[in-house]
Order: structure tokens, then sequence, then C-alpha cells
């Protein structure tokens, strides 16, 4: 496994490589991986196949944390990283600094950046003002750099994933966006870089965004028309917020193509719910 730091760098082999003809297949992550990460370069590796590139992007891109988020302490592990992308058969590890990715932006001179102005409004987005700014920006200038033939995504960031394959449609990028489903551990809590802040009676209480998710698969599954959407939600918020150190940050029913809020929730209606477990703030989703 080779590694590259450098925009440049970068740049030239994927250009290589797209006169050389080897498909490229592409996970962006953020570092701190685990088995949800690998299962996505795993299905890189089949979509590009034995022949092709697989590259893991590993940056922790400022500009889609708030304020007052978790970004200086965000879980970093460089060395535990390279070794498990070696070890899952990724060709190349591009891990790039703020200033080749943001150049001047600490002296206020970086000032373009990619904005989807319409699946970005609700959930995620009304949660954390000008986070999927900097997230289509960031994936967009990647797409730039390592020219990929598919971008493999993961369900779990299901609003993120679905404004992403809006982008590459809408600004032509020549590339397919494939999501991959969610990941989880054996008591259901999807797998997250973040569960490593879960630590004492914390982990356990973090069972109950699956729970709810299963509450209300058991609710679509049983009722004979379609469920109040409103009363559903309240319904789960007492649920979590059961949990002593639980508090729902948002619980939304919606539409899994184009993300329109759900009035009444059927099957095939999707769940997306942010909850803070102590001051850990994590999302998880589900088609019912």
């Amino acid at each position: 496994m080779r590694t590259i730091s450098s925009v440049l760098a970068m740049q030239r082999l994927a250009l290589k490589w797209r006169r050389l003809g080897p498909r490229v297949g592409f996970v962006p992550t953020m570092g701190y991986l685990h088995e949800g990460h690998l299962s996505l370069v795993h299905r890189a590796r089949r979509l590009v196949g034995p022949r092709g590139k697989v590259v893991v992007s590993l940056y922790v891109n400022p500009t889609q944390f708030g304020p007052r988020e978790d970004f200086s302490r965000y879980p970093r592990d460089f060395a535990r990283d390279a070794a498990l992308c070696r070890d899952a058969g990724v060709d190349v590890l591009f891990a790039p600094t703020d200033a080749a990715m943001y150049p001047g932006r600490d002296q206020g001179r970086y000032s373009t950046y990619v904005v989807e102005k319409t699946l970005s409004q609700s959930m995620e987005g009304a949660s954390r003002p000008a986070h999927f700014r900097g997230v289509t920006t960031i994936v967009a200038k990647l797409f730039n750099i390592v020219l990929p033939d598919v971008a493999v995504f993961g369900a779990k960031d299901w609003q993120q994933a679905a404004i992403i394959q809006r982008m590459a449609m809408d600004l032509n990028f020549p590339l397919k966006v494939v999501v991959a489903p969610t990941k989880r551990e054996p008591d259901g809590l999807a797998m997250s870089s973040r569960n490593k802040y879960l630590v004492g009676p914390l982990r356990p209480q973090a069972r109950a965004l699956w729970q709810a998710i299963q509450t209300a698969q058991a609710a679509v599954r049983s009722a004979p028309t379609p469920v109040s959407a409103a009363r559903l939600k309240r319904r789960l918020c007492r649920q979590i917020e059961d949990q002593p150190d639980a508090r729902v940050d948002y619980i939304e029913f919606f539409e899994p193509e184009t993300l329109a809020s759900a009035a009444k929730v059927r099957r095939g209606t999707h769940l997306a719910l942010a909850v803070f477990i102590g001051t850990t703030r994590l999302i998880d989703n589900a088609r019912l």
C-alpha cells in the first residue's frame, strides 16, 4: 500500500490510472476506522475487481464541524488506520493536510464552497448549520483529486449519501455513487467512530436508537393503515428519553428518495434520528 499526502501526487497518479485503464474505487473517511469502514473498502474492491485500484482517504474535514462540535477531539489514530487499510488490500491511502485541502484558509483566502440547497435543509442540515456545505465541498474536492469510477458511502449517513448522489448528478461527476448497508454491533448499535466516547453506563444506553427503530418497524408492520408520524415521534421520544442520559435531537419520517417529510408512516417510509447520549451525538436510520 502506498501512502500519499500531496494533492498533486495523488492527482498525477489518478491521471496515470485513467490513461492506463484500471477502474478506481474510492472510500472517503475521517479515519478511526472500524468494520463499517472496512465493509465499504471490500465493497469497493468487489466493484472494481482484482485489477482495479482502491483508494481510501483519511481526512478529518474541519469545514463540516460547527464551532461547538468535536473537531479537536475527534478520534485519530493514523498508524492503526494505515494498518487496517493495508490488511484490507487498499492500494493507496490518501491523507492530505488542511493546508493542502484548504490553501490559505487560515489567512482568510479560501472562499469557494459547494452548496446543495434542497436535500440539505432538514434533519442534519437543520441541526448542524453549514455541516453539509463542508461535506459537499470536501467530497467534490476529493472526487476531483482521486478521479474515481465509483465511490462508496455508508447508509448510516443516509441524508449525506443522498446529497452526494444529487451533487454528483447535478455537477456531472463521471462516477457512480454506491450506498452500502449500515454495519451494526451485535446489540444493534450502528458502528461509528464516535462510539469511542461511550464509556461506562453510556454504552448500553446507546442501544436506545436501534430499539426505537425496532419499535417503529413493529408499529408499521402491525398497523392496518398508515400511522401518524407525529404520534409515533412522541412515542419514540418517550422511549428513548427513558434512558437517564439520552436526549433526542430529532426524529424524522420521510420519503427515502426525496427526503420529503412524511405525515403518515407506512411500509417504505424512512426513519432517521439523532440522539445525544451524554454529550455524544449519535445518528441512525432505517427504512420501515
